[in-house]
């Protein structure tokens, strides 16, 4: 995927998979069927904003509105790319 095709998706969390604040470890986390992800930051910024009512240009903008930075696209493109081959995003 392109970054100009991936600015025109939606992407949104597959289904089998749900994203959590976990208390006991002071982390967000990807619950799955046969075990869990601990994610960054970062990556749980990403992912809560990934509901299939955005498009990824969209989520970049907003993603860099609210912390105050630029210039953050190639690694938002990177992150999800990467959830996409995963299977996190569909």
């Amino acid at each position: 995927m392109t970054p100009t095709e991936a600015d025109l998706t939606k992407p949104t969390l597959h289904r089998t998979f749900r994203l959590q604040w976990e208390d006991a470890q002071q982390s967000w986390i990807l619950l799955y069927p046969e075990g869990m992800v601990t994610l960054n930051d970062s990556a749980a910024a990403i992912l809560q904003r990934c509901d299939g009512s955005h498009t990824l240009d969209m989520l970049i903008d907003d993603l860099q509105s609210a912390f105050g930075v630029q210039g953050i696209a190639p690694e938002v493109h990177a992150f999800v790319k990467h959830a996409i081959e995963r299977g996190w995003l569909v």
